[in-house]
């Protein structure tokens, strides 16, 4: 073997072993995740009492009133769907929607009420994504909903180049209303790719997740390879917004228990981390729980545990979005305390496949 042909050679063993790490470390987790290899084995669980609601489509995000049973939703149509989702590079603006509404949905009586709002007319409508909805600290029959609208850009930008104009609407309604009331839109620099919120009790402060740094560019892919780029950002209406934590990964659905605790999800690496909050309103990790599933939305129940709506087919759930005719698993996990004799070997949280069905971004 000549010069030539051995440093060939080492070069190219050198590059196959560079080759077999980055697989081990990046592609091959990633994988798993997406349920592709090895291949997911997905069959119903739990789902038997579960039924759809024809009138409610394309929701991406339900939050319960506990008091009441009555579930609020964020929702749109299909068809727009299709077109116009920028968390995934959905930019198609002649196909979206700016009609989007807030609809209630009565579990009891299968009443659906869409939320009309007579004074939210600057003609750019919402696009919604993310949204929550919170009691008044001071009077629990007003109701406070935060909304992440998904502006379709003015003037020649074009959506493709330059993104959604993201902004956080906030609007008020009593609870058995069927009207929300416009109070204010919250425009910042920070407010990049904003996906799930989590509102105060007062109407004047919330966290949200931005999903990517950056609202277009083939950079966002490197997220699906670990990179760190996302963030979550805190906004206060008379205070300004700031970053609460920083270099995140994929932040996606966020959610707070009643003890202040706030629950952010990972989407790509299946991962809730747990946060804590600041004197100064920023956020510290206190611990992760790990799953084996790409995770959406977050949502605390009244004995205080998280679920979280999860993706057992990444591959499906691209495909149903682009086309809502495919359908796409998903799935609702449980996670709560370990008190089993596994928590002595510092498995501290617990987390359970509750129930599998199709098409869910969320569930409570």
């Amino acid at each position: 073997m000549g010069t030539s042909t051995r440093i060939a050679f080492n070069v190219f063993v050198v590059f196959l072993a560079v080759l077999g790490g980055l697989y081990q470390i990046y592609l091959k987790p990633l994988l798993f995740m997406a349920g592709i290899s090895p291949a997911r084995v997905i069959r119903p669980l739990g789902n038997q009492r579960c039924k759809g609601v024809p009138e409610l489509q394309a929701c991406e995000e339900i939050v319960l009133h506990q008091p009441t049973g009555i579930v609020y939703l964020a929702c749109s149509t299909l068809s727009s769907r299709a077109h116009w989702i920028p968390a995934m590079n959905q930019l198609n603006v002649t196909g979206a929607s700016n009609e989007d509404y807030v609809a209630t949905y009565d579990p009891a009586t299968s009443r659906v009420t869409r939320l009309t709002t007579s004074n939210f007319n600057d003609g750019r409508g919402l696009s919604l994504h993310g949204m929550d909805v919170v009691a008044s600290e001071s009077h629990p029959e007003h109701l406070f909903i935060y909304l992440v609208n998904h502006r379709i850009p003015l003037g020649d930008a074009s959506a493709v180049d330059v993104g959604a104009d993201s902004v956080i609407e906030i609007f008020s309604t009593t609870v058995g209303g069927t009207a929300m009331h416009h109070i204010k839109t919250v425009e910042h620099p920070i407010i990049i790719t904003p996906n799930s919120i989590v509102g105060s009790a007062d109407g004047k402060s919330f966290y949200f997740t931005n999903d990517h740094a950056v609202r277009v560019g083939l950079v966002r892919m490197l997220d699906l390879l670990g990179r760190k780029s996302s963030s979550i950002g805190y906004c206060h209406i008379e205070e300004g917004c700031k970053y609460a934590l920083t270099k995140t990964h994929a932040s996606n659905g966020i959610t707070r228990a009643p003890n202040g605790t706030l629950y952010v999800g990972d989407s790509v690496e299946g991962r809730v981390d747990v946060l804590e909050q600041q004197a100064d309103d920023t956020l510290v990790i206190t611990d992760s729980i790990k799953t084996d599933y790409f995770i959406d939305n977050l949502a605390v129940d009244a004995d205080g545990q998280l679920w979280a709506a999860a993706i057992p087919f990444f591959m499906l759930a691209g495909k149903h979005m682009a086309n809502p005719s495919l359908l796409s698993p998903s799935a609702a996990l449980r996670l709560s305390i370990n008190t089993g004799p596994n928590s002595f070997y510092g498995e501290k949280f617990r987390v359970e496949n509750a129930r599998l069905f199709p098409g869910s971004a969320q569930n409570v």
